[in-house]
């Protein structure tokens, strides 16, 4: 269950406060903290957190508040997911000049990296080139066994030859492996050949 507003103020409060102090906050310093009316709503706080299993407390025991595993593994993780936003200022125009515009938002990378299901590959080779996608490029790639039409995957050939290609159903029952560079052919195998080990998410290019 989510934590309320509120709910989520008191456990700050609590672990800022153990933090700080290396001994948890009576119940007066917690309601002196948050303008609490009562203790009894601090017991009522108290309560839910207990419950929702984000705080942990033994009883006949002053200062005995204690912040439970689980509220440490989502501040880890939020963390963990913050290290991986960079600021999104705005956009740039590719051809003529733009005004620069300030623009407060972030790309996190954890969209991409935040799964197990997510593996990244150096590309090797020019058969993408007219798609982006250039000798030297990592690319990261969604962990799956089926695409559709248009789809840009990795594929196993044959059970030996892996390729990064565009995906499409040929009539007759055929896959149609298509290369982005005009100078090459596609390659035509059949799905009982070919094993669909990824689709592209990204590429990324140091220069």
């Amino acid at each position: 269950m989510a934590l309320t507003r509120r709910q989520k103020e008191v456990v700050e409060f609590i672990a800022k406060f153990v933090d700080e102090n290396g001994y948890s906050p009576s119940y007066e310093e917690i309601a002196r903290g948050l303008n609490l009316a009562s203790l009894a709503t601090v017991h009522k706080h108290i309560g839910a957190l207990e419950t929702k299993n984000y705080l942990k407390r033994s009883f006949n025991q002053s200062r005995s508040l204690e912040v439970a595993p689980k509220y440490l593994q989502e501040q880890r993780r939020q963390r963990q997911g913050t290290a991986m936003e960079v600021p999104l200022l705005g956009s740039i125009a590719a051809g003529s000049p733009v005004e620069a515009m300030e623009q407060r938002a972030t790309l996190s990378f954890a969209d991409f990296v935040g799964s197990k299901d997510t593996f990244a590959l150096e590309v090797r080779g020019d058969s993408m080139v007219d798609d982006h996608i250039c000798n030297g490029d990592m690319i990261l790639v969604e962990r799956v066994r089926e695409a559709r039409d248009g789809d840009i995957v990795v594929a196993l050939v044959s059970g030996s030859e892996t390729t990064l290609k565009r995906f499409y159903r040929e009539p007759g029952g055929m896959v149609r492996l298509q290369p982005a560079n005009s100078a090459l052919k596609p390659i035509y195998v059949h799905p009982r050949d070919l094993q669909i080990q990824g689709r592209l998410m990204a590429v990324l290019r140091k220069y």
